[in-house]
């Protein structure tokens, strides 16, 4: 018997040493959450890069508002707007980032969601990537914006006259402000949940899908769009409510902007029995210290926020741009909401369907309806067809 155990000790001992060797194997293998960090890591240094180029660049610089006043009723909230946003900033960093790291040693959801959301305001310029159809109020105090710097740009614009980016407002407005809308859409799931228990996923991202519309619309509607916050001139008016005034609110925008707060909502939400997002799988196979888990952790939720950004808004919006309709006289006659890029002033007209859309490398129509051309460019002229070949 012993010679026999002693036979087949070689043979478990290879066996067991080829387990090792695939459980290392499977070990090595790149984890889901590191290739969600990747992206992450990427996008990042994209971002630093924009924004370096932007500082650094002729873009940054203060676009006027021109001879238009905004009235009263527009002033005093955006204002209040404003205050309010930057003292809620360090009260939010101190709830959800320095407050649990004092207590536990431990970086929140929440606190990685506030920064990953934060980050994602680079983002915002991009639905007038091809087209201008979102302006915001050059009222308030502005340094331009880093669109022209971003990779592939193509509306045209100019520094001191392009869609401005308030930063006052939309760094904290994009941190804090969207993590607390996701907080309550959360809520929102589980008393859902709590009140109708056969609920499947699928109906109750439904169920959040629709609150988050109708939230869009309170805020965006009847609160951001009427003090002129920011306004949606290229709306198509057909879909929108209030067509043809400066507060416009395309029902599109709802399904965008609901669309990404839903999946926002579902990230924070859908979590496993460590409270972990569906991106973080494979975090525990991570190698490397404290510093080393966390950063991967970071980056991939910051990745699949900007993906959710990106793919459930700014794609779509696209489409929309290239679909734009006319700027409505109620927005061209306010100097202050058209970042001196067209109208009265200039020789550009403002985006109009039966115009083509310009670009920053063509040239355009000006306001006496003649072709300008770039400086040095003549028309292309026409290449004769050649027999025989």
């Amino acid at each position: 018997m012993s010679e026999l155990l002693n036979k087949r000790a070689p043979v478990v001992a290879e066996s067991l040493s080829g387990t090792a060797e695939l459980a290392d194997a499977v070990q090595a293998k790149v984890k889901p959450v590191q290739i969600w960090a990747a992206i992450g890591g990427a996008l990042l240094l994209l971002e630093i890069y924009v924004w370096i180029r932007w500082i650094t660049g002729p873009f940054f610089q203060q676009v006027p508002s021109g001879p238009s006043d905004p009235p009263m009723y527009m002033k005093v909230p955006l204002i209040a707007n404003a205050v309010g946003a930057w003292i809620g900033l360090p009260i939010a960093l101190w709830w959800f980032i320095i407050r649990p790291w004092r207590r536990e040693r431990r970086i929140t959801l929440d606190g990685i969601l506030m920064v990953s959301m934060g980050l994602i305001f680079f983002q915002d310029p991009l639905l007038n990537y091809l087209n201008t159809w979102c302006t915001y109020n050059t009222w308030m105090p502005n340094r331009g914006s880093w669109s022209s710097n971003i990779p592939g740009w193509v509306s045209p614009e100019a520094p001191g006259h392009q869609v401005v980016e308030p930063l006052l407002t939309n760094v904290p407005g994009y941190s804090f402000g969207n993590l607390l809308m996701v907080i309550i859409g959360c809520w929102v799931m589980r008393k859902a949940k709590a009140r109708w228990p056969s609920l499947s996923n699928t109906q109750l991202i439904g169920v959040t899908f629709a609150f988050n519309i109708l939230m869009d619309f309170v805020m965006e509607g009847l609160i951001f769009l009427p003090i002129g916050f920011y306004v949606y001139p290229g709306a198509i008016r057909a879909v929108s409510i209030n067509a043809g005034t400066y507060y416009q609110w395309p029902i599109y925008e709802g399904l965008m902007w609901g669309g990404v707060l839903t999946a926002f909502c579902c990230l924070r939400y859908f979590t496993d029995d460590r409270g972990r997002t569906v991106v973080e799988r494979g975090l525990d196979n991570v190698r490397g210290g404290f510093a080393k888990v966390q950063l991967t952790r970071f980056l991939a939720i910051f990745a699949a926020v900007s993906a959710c950004f990106f793919f459930l808004y700014n794609l779509p919006a696209q489409w929309v741009a290239m679909h734009a309709d006319l700027w409505p006289a109620d927005v061209q006659q306010r100097s202050y909401l058209n970042g001196g890029i067209c109208g009265d002033g200039t020789d550009h007209p403002c985006p109009n369907p039966v115009l083509p859309i310009p670009t920053k490398h063509s040239g355009y129509i000006n306001t006496d309806g003649q072709l300008v051309l770039p400086g040095g460019s003549e028309v292309p002229k026409t290449v004769p067809f050649q027999p025989g070949r």
